[in-house]
Order: C-alpha cells, then sequence, then structure tokens
C-alpha cells in the first residue's frame, strides 16, 4: 500500500470536490499553502479509487470530531465518537483534530525567534510561562527553559508535565496580558496542552547539561512524575534498548568524530553494544581514536551525545528504526 504524505491527501480532497467548492476554500488558504497544495495536485496524476475513498472517509472522520468537539466539549465528542467508530479509532481522533487545533492557538509564538519569545515571557509567573509554552514548538520551549533561572526552570517543567487542560476564562486572561504580542485564541469548552507527553517532547529537545540538572532535581520533589517523564523520552543512555538492527542502522549515519566523543562520555554498557554492532576494523579504529583523543571538554561529548541521539530520533520518524521503551510498543518481528 503506497502511503500518501499529508499535503497529498489533501490534494486529492480538493480535487474530490471540484473545481467549483475547490476555488471557494483556495479563499480561506495562506498563498504558501495555495502554493503547495497547486503544486500537489499538479502532481498527483493518478491515485487509485479505494485510496481516494479511504482518505475521504479519513476526512470526513476528522471533519465529524471537529465539529463534535466545537460545538458539545471534549467529553461530549469523545462519547459521540466512541459509540459512532469504537474507543481506539475514537481516542486517535480526539488525538489529531486537538493536536491540530492546538497548532491554531498562539501560532504567533511558533513562528517567533526563541530570543524574542524568551525577553517577552521570562519576568512571566511560571504558571505562565508554562502555559504560553505549551503552544510553542518543542524546540523553542527547550531552549527557553534552558535559560530560565533554575528555581523557574524546575518549576515551568512540572508545571507543563502536570497540565492537562484549562478553560477558556483562564487563557483568555494570558491573552489579555499579551494581546499585542499573540494571536487570538481558538474557542472551545476545555483545551487539551502540555502533560507528559509534551515535556517528554521538550526534554527531548533540551541540551544534555540541562537535562540532567532538571531530572536531578525532579527526582527529589516528584520521582514518579520524573520516571514518568523518563519512560517518554529517548536519551543516549537508552541506546543499549535498541536492538542490534537499530543500533547497525544508526551507525551508519553517525559522524566517526560524534561516536569517538560520545564514547568518552558512555558508560561501560553504551560502550559494549556499539563495540557489539561495529565491525571488527572497525571497532579497532574508533577504540584507537579513543586512545588517542585527550582533554575532552564535557560540553563536547553531551553536543555530541546529543547529535548522536538526534539521529537517532530521525530514524525512528521515518521509520528506520524502532525505539521501545518502558512497554509503550510492542514489536513483531
Amino acid at each position: 500500500m503506497v502511503k500518501f504524505t499529508a499535503q497529498q491527501k489533501a490534494a486529492a480532497v480538493i480535487i474530490s470536490l471540484g473545481a467549483e467548492n475547490a476555488s471557494k476554500i483556495y479563499k480561506y488558504l495562506k498563498e504558501d499553502e495555495v502554493e503547495q497544495l497547486t503544486y500537489e495536485i499538479a502532481r498527483l496524476s493518478h491515485m487509485p479509487s479505494e485510496q481516494i475513498e479511504e482518505i475521504l472517509d479519513s476526512f470526513y472522520q476528522v471533519c465529524l470530531t471537529q465539529k463534535v468537539i466545537t460545538e458539545g466539549g471534549m467529553e461530549y465528542a469523545k462519547n459521540v465518537l466512541e459509540k459512532t467508530y469504537g474507543a481506539q479509532t475514537a481516542a486517535s481522533l480526539l488525538e489529531r483534530v486537538t493536536k491540530s487545533l492546538r497548532t491554531k492557538a498562539f501560532e504567533f509564538i511558533r513562528k517567533t525567534d526563541y530570543k524574542n519569545l524568551m525577553a517577552m515571557i521570562q519576568n512571566e509567573h511560571p504558571q505562565t510561562i508554562a502555559l504560553i509554552l505549551s503552544y510553542a514548538r518543542a524546540d523553542q520551549a527547550a531552549m527557553i527553559i534552558a535559560e530560565l533561572p533554575k528555581d523557574k526552570r524546575l518549576d515551568v517543567v512540572e508545571r507543563i508535565a502536570t497540565m492537562d487542560r484549562t478553560s477558556p476564562e483562564i487563557i483568555k486572561i494570558v491573552e489579555s496580558n499579551l494581546e499585542t504580542k499573540f494571536s487570538s485564541l481558538m474557542s472551545l469548552d476545555f483545551m487539551e496542552f502540555g502533560g507528559v507527553n509534551y515535556i517528554a517532547d521538550i526534554m527531548n529537545n533540551m541540551d544534555r547539561a540541562n537535562e540532567k540538572y532538571i531530572f536531578d532535581e525532579l527526582s527529589h520533589k516528584d520521582a514518579q512524575l520524573c520516571d514518568e517523564i523518563k519512560k517518554r523520552m529517548f536519551v543516549f543512555e537508552d541506546i543499549t534498548v535498541l536492538d542490534d538492527m537499530s543500533i547497525q542502522r544508526f551507525l551508519r549515519e553517525v559522524d566517526s568524530k560524534d561516536l569517538v566523543f560520545a564514547l568518552k562520555g558512555a558508560n561501560q554498557e553504551v560502550s559494549d553494544v556499539i563495540f557489539k554492532n561495529m565491525s571488527n576494523r572497525t571497532t579497532e579504529t574508533i577504540k584507537s581514536d579513543l586512545e588517542f583523543t585527550h582533554n575532552v571538554r564535557l560540553r563536547d561529548v553531551e553536543e555530541a551525545q546529543q547529535r548522536i541521539v538526534g539521529v537517532i530520533r530521525r530514524l525512528e520518524s521515518e521509520n528506520e528504526l524502532v525505539i521501545t521503551k518502558g512497554g509503550k510498543d510492542e514489536v513483531i518481528a
């Protein structure tokens, strides 16, 4: 079965609607969206009818989900969708739509340089910062949290991790205080944001020094929450949970200098599984380089480890390898 991108699926929907209806939709799109969509439509010369039907059915489900959320709220939507599609499909639809709707709120933030955003919010209360960063991109949030004072840094991380949902009234208070800086927010009975999954994404983008500090401090304050966040993350030491094929796959992408620097600060278990998945010749070369590499700064070691983790995460997103942590995924060989 051919996999289509989100842009190709959108093009398929537009084509199915016909030229007249498509022209009406175009009026609501931004210039770059029109350009991208038109490009995909021009390229989409053929698509099997069964796949078009599947895409249209998925599009209808998403539209229905958004409608019941906006009209009745999250609980009402959950009940309606579970009765219509079953619990598993309903959960998937709700996740897709709430994630999509979430990107419409505080859109200005995600287009702002993190330094400007930092200047805007650094003096706000930790709860307000946590709320705003819950709408930011994970990489933006990671850089901002890393530059906050240590006491506020930990407070903000904990508040994001324990967020679940908030009412429009609370959001409107933040909006009114920052109305000249951020776009208006959408209106929903309740809006899901933040939470453990999101803070795990932020921590995955955090530099190693701040990651270590936050987890060390958070483990004293709330060990259970700390463990829960770690279960949703992938860090350098988690290379030991990868299967041999996955390790061999990412090693083909990693710069040899980064590998040497990363292994300088690695524990024995990580070193063992990496050398186990190398050829004898490569192992000898890396071990020789390690022997003659001296006076390496801790920062350089941490940055090298972070780049390797970045390669692993990218390969996972491209379905080139599988990460299994905390029993979240079952893998069939």
